[in-house]
């Protein structure tokens, strides 16, 4: 993958933490224990979720290629156990661009049916427009499904739940049943607003969904790992949800009103919403408006 190409993933992640001047070998790796076996691995990309166990070590989506190796060290921090399962929230190459470094050693990667037809076919990210090649038969899912399926190790039941069109037409969250966590990919982008790929499926709805599906199986003690940013708990989901919410009613209702694309942008409709955010990525907000727009 082209420099340019990863420099630009890492916008869509929201992440400071490399830039064309730094080296991979810049990026803070940082492992965090949340409860039982289950951690949180911060670094360049998508959160990764860490099972660590007597069973062996499953995580949840893999970053970027150049990292693997630093991340297999961390993860041998926690455990001396092999990466047995990698499981794929959806299939941008910020959460799967280690996928082939970690089935080329043996791992079995985990996915929704969409994430390796995206992965097989390559795919074209519009809003950013980055191509991505298809990729080696190492970087594809080797199980893969097409609603639910769970993972049965190191004493906890992980469900593994679709819901069409969220983020994009691939996502998952992941529910550590006895752990009381719950991972959510990239449906879940914690102190920003998100991104969502219409052209590759998602949609606001979807988005809204992921989030009501996930607070229907949360309670006041659940841990939320969003796809980017820090971890969190219901408050924090709701919150995030409710934004979504209130995000969606006020472009829809200037929609409905016959107002253009262009006019809605320029009218900036959430300009009151998380000032912090707009400050911090001006051009976050607007493709945030675009993509709810496109998506009605």
């Amino acid at each position: 993958m082209k420099l340019r190409h990863i420099l630009v993933g890492l916008c869509l992640a929201g992440s400071s933490a490399v830039s064309a001047q730094n080296s991979w070998d810049e990026v803070e790796i940082k492992p965090v224990a949340l409860r039982g076996n289950v951690h949180v691995i911060y670094g360049a990309g998508g959160n990764i979720g860490v099972s660590a166990g007597d069973d062996g070590v499953f995580i949840i989506d893999d970053q970027f290629a150049p990292l693997t190796e630093r991340l297999k060290a961390t993860i041998a921090g926690i455990s001396d156990k092999p990466i047995r399962f990698v499981i794929n929230t959806h299939f941008h190459f910020d959460h799967t661009g280690g996928n082939e470094n970690l089935g080329s050693s043996g791992a079995v990667i985990v996915a929704h049916d969409n994430v390796r037809q995206r992965l097989s076919a390559g795919s074209f990210i519009k809003a950013f427009n980055v191509t991505t090649e298809p990729q080696p038969v190492a970087a594809l899912p080797v199980v893969t499904f097409n609603d639910q399926m769970s993972l049965h190790l190191n004493g906890e039941d992980a469900r593994i739940i679709h819901v069409p069109n969220a983020h994009t037409n691939s996502d998952s969250i992941i529910h550590f049943r006895w752990s009381n966590v719950i991972h959510m990919g990239d449906t879940f982008f914690n102190g920003r607003f998100p991104f969502i790929d219409v052209p590759n499926g998602g949609s606001i709805g979807g988005v809204i969904r992921m989030a009501e599906m996930a607070l229907g199986a949360a309670d006041e003690n659940t841990i939320v790992i969003p796809g980017h940013g820090q971890v969190t708990d219901q408050a924090g989901l709701q919150a995030y949800h409710d934004m979504l919410v209130a995000a969606k009613d006020v472009v829809a209702a200037l929609k409905d009103e016959g107002h253009s694309l262009e006019d809605v942008v320029a009218a900036k409709p959430l300009a009151d919403v998380h000032p912090e955010w707009q400050e911090a990525n001006p051009a976050g907000v607007d493709l945030f408006v675009s993509t709810i727009f496109e998506s009605l």
